[in-house]
This record gives structure tokens, C-alpha cells and sequence, in this order.
């Protein structure tokens, strides 16, 4: 696929299309790590985790195996 950049204030910016983000599950939160390599820029998503719905459920799942227990240490 062949793409310009965009201007976008003082500086030029490539533009990542919705179809692009999606097979990639990436959005405008999702950091990239940018290289050049042998005269070509790579992007890549950079896995930065489980993801915030992954903590919530396992400290869901702690808090219900542990807080009996917890209860009586602090009594």
C-alpha cells in the first residue's frame, strides 16, 4: 500500500487507517516503537501488558479467594 504523509501543523505525519489499526489492535493509546532499518521505518505495537480489564478480573478473583483470610490477620 502506497501512502503520503499528511501535514499536520509544523510537522508531516503517516496516517494509520481505522481497517490498519484494527488488524493490528492497536488505537491512539497503544504505544509504537519506531525503527529504521536498511532504509525502511518499521512500526510495531508495543506490548505493554495484560491490559486493564485482565487486572481488574484478577484482583476481582484475589480479593474474593483472599479477604476471609485477611479479615482475621487484621482482627
Amino acid at each position: 500500500m502506497v501512502r503520503n504523509l499528511k501535514k499536520l501543523g509544523n510537522t508531516q505525519a503517516l496516517v494509520i487507517d481505522k481497517t490498519m489499526r484494527e488488524q493490528l489492535g492497536i488505537d491512539e493509546n497503544t504505544p509504537l516503537e519506531v525503527t529504521i532499518s536498511d532504509g525502511r521505518l518499521i512500526v510495531t505495537p508495543v506490548n505493554v501488558g495484560v491490559g486493564p480489564e485482565a487486572v481488574a478480573d484478577a484482583v476481582a478473583e484475589l480479593r474474593a479467594t483472599y479477604t476471609p483470610m485477611l479479615k482475621k490477620l487484621a482482627e
